[in-house]
């Protein structure tokens, strides 16, 4: 749903919740029932909450500014045994 804002000359702005799309020109006033023109203003990205913008935001930039995963290291060789008998054993 979206809000859309209307202003009646007499009683000020007033929103209306419509689908996406669906809004009216103009709304009947609630308070004098003359019709009121749409009001366009610019979208309430910022009313969501701090961590769907933060979401959104990393989104947005992974496209242009892909996050880095550092390689994985690799392991430390084992250290050999100094007995000629251990080095028969089987490693892991």
């Amino acid at each position: 749903m979206a809000v859309y804002q209307y202003r009646c000359a007499e009683h000020g702005v007033l929103e209306v919740a419509r689908p996406i799309g669906t809004a009216a020109d103009s709304e009947p006033c609630p308070g004098c029932a003359n019709p009121a023109p749409r009001v366009f203003t610019a979208p309430r990205l910022a009313l969501g909450s701090a961590r769907n913008r933060a979401l959104i935001d990393r989104t947005e930039r992974s496209a242009d500014q892909p996050a880095v995963v550092p390689a994985p290291q690799s392991r430390r060789a084992a250290p050999q045994a100094q007995n000629p008998a251990l080095a028969r054993l089987p490693r892991p």
